[in-house]
């Protein structure tokens, strides 16, 4: 069968940095997040040194060689520019602390495909330097998206691109990276391409980059694979994706020397500090916090299917997701199955709240649900729940929700000062429920006790603008099933 190759006078591979953690990149991301940013500004030395620090402590890391952590420390910021520079000092970056803080990373991943640019300061300057000289100037997560939504525009089907196309047809390609061709001509290539039965180079080395992107998109929730080979708009995402699509933002650093089609590395390394401080801007106009509703209800089936592995899903069934997802589509397109975004917090609360109200129904004691309120955070008790147990002593409950597009493992729990001192008044009855959301499974692990458990050193705690809860999920604390409440 005949192979697809880019002509000759159209090629350039881009490429971007490469996390040597990527198999593990969400874990990673939110432990590196919290540590760079419980750290705060330091001089620059004295910031390494600590990063390298939380670095080795990382679960794996313990006899990692300098060069292998130091690197870990450069990828991070690089890519996802977790850390600010400036002459003297080095301070986490706004999304650091943005991920730290909201533990959503849903919303992490839309943000950095929002900002990422080709060119930008995530790769060495040289390597920038060639793509001024070729004229780069392309945002791939947009392009993809757009293609993706006038690929589907006219169609009777969900219409989706593989990674393979991702990377001949659009990441490779100078007539969309360079000359910003328009994303119809993209598709009558691929539609062309595909008729023709042209098969692509799939060698991992020569996608890697585009295939990089694809995931990150999918982590982000933007797209969405049955099969783990060809990619969808997710539309319950429409509204985000199309701000990204309509969004003119650009870093602007390069854009004198693209125009000029010259630069030099003493002029490219002159705008690093200014490429960390744009994508840490504060992005005002967009929401991008994760509707968790429509984030845990991604349609279990499609889920059991695919956890089963691919081989599972028979091509009828797999017709008829496809078929499904098209409907959803439409209905969308039309104003309906609108969906709105949510604090991550809020809808954590709401989740155990229900969870509480179900405990108490399953254990015959529907007297007692009245007592189980929310409490507005204004009012700063220490605590997000108050709730009951079927012997009607009280249990106060702190919520502590994260998102992510696959199960998390975690050692560490941020406590306030305030909630601290709370646990510390109220002994037993107050409970910290760590509630982690995923596509693919929802987990609720419970620690009782935080202060009794600290005193008998079942735990370790960190003073750090509040209290590190460091422990052990084996030794301290158990998992329990999420109920959802049923009348």
């Amino acid at each position: 069968m005949a192979e697809y190759k880019i002509p000759e006078e159209y090629y350039f591979r881009l490429h971007h940095v490469r996390p040597r953690f990527k198999s593990d990149i969400e874990n990673v991301l939110i432990y590196m997040a919290e540590e760079i940013t419980s750290i705060g500004q330091k001089p620059t030395q004295e910031f390494v040194r600590l990063i390298n620090s939380a670095v080795f402590r990382y679960p794996g890391n313990a006899h990692s060689t300098l060069k292998t952590i130091n690197n870990w420390r450069t990828e991070i910021s690089a890519l996802f520019g977790f850390i600010e520079h400036d002459e003297l000092t080095c301070k986490p970056g706004r999304r650091a602390v943005e991920l730290a803080t909201n533990q959503d990373l849903v919303e992490a991943f839309k943000v950095f495909l929002y900002n990422f640019q080709y060119p930008g300061a995530h790769i060495k300057p040289h390597r920038i330097l060639e793509q001024i000289n070729a004229g780069i100037h392309f945002k791939p997560a947009q392009y993809i998206l757009r293609l993706l939504k006038h690929a589907n525009k006219n169609s009777q089907n969900a219409v989706g691109l593989t990674k393979f196309e991702v990377c001949h047809c659009i990441f490779n390609d100078l007539r969309v990276t360079r000359d910003n061709e328009g994303v119809e001509n993209t598709w009558q290539r691929i539609k062309l391409n595909r008729q023709n039965n042209l098969e692509y180079d799939q060698t991992g080395d020569v996608i890697r980059y585009a295939g990089d992107i694809v995931d990150y998109m999918e982590k982000a929730n933007l797209l969405k694979t049955y099969d783990n080979r060809t990619y969808y708009l997710n539309m319950q995402e429409k509204t985000i994706i199309n701000q990204f699509c309509q969004s003119t933002e650009w870093f602007d650093g390069y854009d004198h020397m693209l125009q000029n089609r010259a630069g030099n590395k003493t002029s490219i390394k002159e705008q690093t500090n200014a490429w960390f401080e744009y994508v840490n801007r504060d992005i005002e106009n967009i929401d991008f916090s994760t509707n968790i509703f429509a984030y845990i209800e991604y349609n279990p089936t499609k889920l059991q299917q695919l956890q089963a592995g691919t081989g599972n899903i028979t091509k009828g069934s797999f017709k008829t997701l496809i078929k499904r997802e098209a409907e959803l589509n439409k209905r969308i397109a039309v104003g309906e199955d609108e969906l709105t975004a949510k604090d991550i917090g809020d809808i954590g609360e709401q989740l155990i709240h229900g969870h509480e109200c179900m405990r108490m129904k399953l254990g015959n004691r529907e007297d007692l649900i009245h007592l189980i309120k929310l409490i507005p955070t204004q009012f700063a008790v220490g605590y997000d729940i108050n709730s009951v147990e079927l012997n009607e002593l009280k249990r106060f409950i702190e919520v502590k929700t994260t998102i992510s597009a696959k199960p998390l493992h975690f050692t560490k729990i941020h406590l306030t000062r305030n909630e601290w001192n709370t646990a510390r008044s109220t002994h037993d009855r107050y409970y910290i429920y760590r509630l982690m959301l995923s596509k693919t499974e929802r987990k609720l692990f419970l620690l009782q006790d935080p202060v009794g458990l600290y005193e008998k050193k079942l735990i370790e705690i960190a003073y750090n603008d509040g209290i590190d809860i460091i422990f052990n999920p084996k030794t301290a604390g158990k998992y329990e099933e999420l109920l959802t409440w049923q009348n």
